[in-house]
């Protein structure tokens, strides 16, 4: 018999690559890698010849942008899922994928093991456990911070065990920041950013933008348009999701109805806590999102903003299922709208507080004439 098969969770980072030999020695496994491809870019240049060196038996990249924009991205985005109202769940969409993608490896090569690199005191070690939970309760992780035979404490320990085992990588300790990039977004851990007194690095640390000192000095503008709550084309071309990924501007504002839009944002809060807390698979989340879908039936239309020095500044939008009304936003009086009307609603609408005031004058004129 030969030996078990351990299905590692491969990005071609530090973390990861240094895992390989760890588990070959540690535990006798056969490694098969796998990168699920989410939009790294280049990123994944030399990872096959990387993984192999490092002395994995196999190496799977898994192209699934399309479905990472089509089926998580875009859900999130329907449901307009930020946690905290900034972060845009980048990671937190991507994870639940990825652990969908290493259950299916692991039965196509009859693995009995799927190993991730996730931090021992971060997010991402719940999201992956608990989604491959859900998907394979039979299959075993290991977490390599978790495990006792793990001695690395620093990316400097595991930058020497992979010169130790012969495997020169493009890092250093200078610039070793701990990056995780998708289609969607790119985080970044370690170096000065884990001191809140230090300015960040920005000429190191910057892959996918640039800092405003050094943006253009001329604004541009973009159109995005939609139809049924999916981003369809950007000025005026016609796009697939995983094309036209950005962040999206608030269109519902100009369709939906008062109460379902202040429900609705009720719901995006609640999305996005269980997308960050990795419970994408659970019931609770399907049910929300069953909710989102009914209000995206009239979300079509256009989208412009203007782009300048990091900011994104809307500047119109349209849609034929608008509940905009000029004659009734207009301070010109129309068809739907007497003025007047406003009198009969004030009176009742204030009659508690009116009724109250009264009784308190009463109240206060009887007190006096007590008072004589």
């Amino acid at each position: 018999m030969g030996k078990e098969k351990v299905i590692l969770a491969y990005s071609g980072g530090l973390d990861t690559t240094a895992i390989i030999p760890w588990l070959k020695e540690t535990y006798n496994f056969d490694v098969v890698c796998v990168c699920i491809d989410v939009g790294q870019e280049s990123e994944l240049e030399g990872l096959d010849e990387r993984a192999k060196y490092s002395g994995a038996e196999k190496l799977y990249i898994l192209d699934v942008v399309d479905e990472f924009c089509d089926e998580y991205i875009l859900p999130g985005v329907k449901a307009n899922a930020t946690y905290e109202y900034e972060y845009l769940l980048g990671t937190s969409f991507a994870r639940p994928l990825i652990a969908k993608k290493l259950v299916e490896i692991a039965r196509k090569e009859g693995a009995t093991t799927i190993c991730h690199g996730a931090t021992g005191k971060g997010n991402d070690q719940v999201r992956f456990e608990i989604n491959i939970k859900a998907l394979a309760p039979d299959l075993n992780v290991i977490a390599t911070w978790r495990q006792p035979e793990w001695t690395m404490q620093s990316r400097e320990d595991e930058i020497a065990f992979c010169k130790k085992h012969g495997i020169d990588l493009p890092f250093d300790v200078t610039t070793s920041y701990s990056r995780d990039r998708n289609i969607w977004h790119i985080s970044h851990e370690g170096l000065e950013l884990e001191d809140p007194s230090l300015e960040p690095n920005w000429d190191h640390l910057l892959v996918l933008g640039t800092y405003p000192e050094k943006a253009p000095d001329e604004a541009e503008y973009v159109t995005v348009n939609f139809e049924k709550g999916v981003p369809t084309a950007v000025n005026g071309k016609q796009m697939k999701m995983s094309d036209v990924v950005r962040e999206l501007n608030r269109l519902e504002e100009l369709i939906l109805d008062r109460d379902t839009l202040a429900f609705k944002k009720t719901v995006s809060d609640r999305y996005a806590d269980l997308v960050y807390e990795g419970k994408w698979f659970c019931p609770l989340r399907e049910a929300l999102q069953a909710f989102i879908e009914s209000t995206q039936d009239r979300i079509t239309g256009e989208v412009k903003f203007k782009l300048y020095k990091g900011n994104i500044i809307k500047a119109g939008t349209t849609s034929p299922y608008t509940l905009y009304s000029e004659s009734l936003a207009s301070f010109t009086t129309g068809d739907l709208y007497d003025h007047h009307d406003a009198e009969g609603f004030i009176h009742l609408f204030g009659l508690s507080m009116k009724v109250r005031a009264m009784l308190d004058q009463k109240r206060e004129e009887k007190d006096k004439n007590n008072d004589k």
